[in-house]
C-alpha cells in the first residue's frame, strides 16, 4: 500500500509538471522596441524590460520559468551580449519565476532586500489558500538595497527606486532619466483593476502614494512600461491613479455607513469601471482588497 500511495504521488507530480509546461507551449514572446537600445517583452505574466549596449544586457523581471528559453531567444536577437543584470521589481512568480534559470547563466539578480527575503523562505497566500515554497539560492537576489540604488551601464544612469508597501512591501520602479523610460512593475496595470498583494506588505494607500511618486517622475513624453498591459503614456498612469483613488473613496464611505462588504458589492460602485474588471481582477475582487485593506487598518 504505501508503495502504492508512493507512486500515485509520484504520477501526480508528474502530471503537474506536465499540465505546468503545456500551460506555456503556445506563448509567443513579442518585442516592442521602446527607444533605440530599450525593449519591452511581453508573453505570459508581467511585462519584460530589455536595455542593450556594449556593457552586456540589462534585464526587468523574467516571466516564469518555463518560458526562459524563449525569452532567451527574444533578447538574442537584440544583442549578442550575455544577460549581465537582471532587477526583480518583485519577487512574484509572473516576474521572478525566470530567475533560477537566469541565474545559473550568470546573471547578477538586483532587487529590494525584501524580495531576497521572500524569494528565500516559504510565502503563504490567504488569499489565494496556497504555498509558493522559497526558490533555489541561485534565484534569489545578490545584491539588494533598502531604498534607492543607481547603476551606470551601457552609458545611461538607470535609477532604481523603492516605493513602500505598494503592490507588495518589495517594490521597484526603474528609471532610466537619459531615455525618460519608466518600468513599474505591478505598481501600474494599465487599464485593469490592479492585484494589491495585502499579505505581502501591499496596501491601497501604498500603490496610490507609487503613482504620485510615478506622476512627479514622468511628463507627458515619458514612455511607461506597465507591469501589465501594453505600453503607456503619462495620461494613462493618470486614469489609473483617479479610478483606483475613486474606488477606494467608494468603497470607504459605504463602509463609514455600515455597509457589510457583499452589500456594498451589490451597490454598483464600479459600474462606471466595468471594462476595469476584464483582467485578473474582476469587479467583485477589487472591492474585496479594499474593503479587507481598509478593515485591518482600522482594527490596528
Amino acid at each position: 500500500m504505501k508503495n502504492l500511495l508512493v507512486t500515485l504521488l509520484v504520477v501526480m507530480i508528474c502530471i503537474s509538471i506536465a499540465n505546468a509546461q503545456s500551460r506555456f507551449d503556445d506563448v509567443v514572446i513579442k518585442t516592442n522596441k521602446v527607444t533605440e537600445n530599450i525593449y519591452m517583452l511581453e508573453g505570459s505574466g508581467g511585462n519584460i524590460g530589455v536595455f542593450v549596449g556594449d556593457d552586456g544586457v540589462f534585464m526587468i523581471d523574467d516571466q516564469y520559468a518555463p518560458l526562459s528559453e524563449k525569452i532567451k531567444a527574444a533578447i538574442a536577437e537584440l544583442s549578442d551580449k550575455p544577460v549581465k543584470y537582471l532587477v526583480n521589481t518583485h519577487w512574484h512568480g509572473d516576474h521572478a519565476g525566470g530567475n533560477e534559470n537566469f541565474g545559473k547563466d550568470g546573471a547578477t539578480i538586483i532587487a529590494h532586500e525584501n524580495v531576497r527575503k521572500r524569494l528565500s523562505t516559504d510565502q503563504h497566500s490567504k488569499a489565494f489558500n496556497r504555498t509558493t515554497p522559497a526558490a533555489p539560492s541561485v534565484a534569489w537576489p545578490v545584491i539588494t538595497f533598502a531604498e534607492d540604488m543607481n547603476l551606470h551601464i551601457n552609458g545611461q544612469q538607470v535609477m532604481l527606486i523603492h516605493v513602500h508597501y505598494a503592490h507588495t512591501d518589495g517594490d521597484t520602479f526603474v528609471w532610466f532619466p537619459d531615455s525618460n523610460v519608466l518600468h513599474m512593475g505591478d505598481c501600474f496595470f494599465k487599464d485593469r483593476f490592479p492585484y494589491i498583494d495585502l499579505g505581502s506588505g501591499g496596501s491601497v494607500s501604498g500603490a496610490l502614494r507609487a503613482i504620485e511618486a510615478a506622476m512627479m517622475l514622468t511628463d507627458a513624453d515619458t514612455q511607461i512600461i506597465p507591469g501589465h498591459g501594453t505600453m503607456a503614456a503619462k495620461s494613462d498612469l493618470l486614469s489609473y491613479y483617479q479610478m483606483l483613488s475613486t474606488m477606494y473613496d467608494r468603497v470607504k464611505k459605504e463602509m463609514v455607513a455600515g455597509k457589510s462588504v457583499d452589500e456594498i458589492k451589490s451597490a454598483g460602485l464600479t459600474d462606471d469601471y466595468a471594462e476595469w474588471g476584464t483582467g485578473f481582477i474582476n469587479e467583485e475582487r477589487i472591492i474585496d482588497i479594499i474593503w479587507t485593506d481598509i478593515d485591518s487598518q482600522s482594527s490596528k
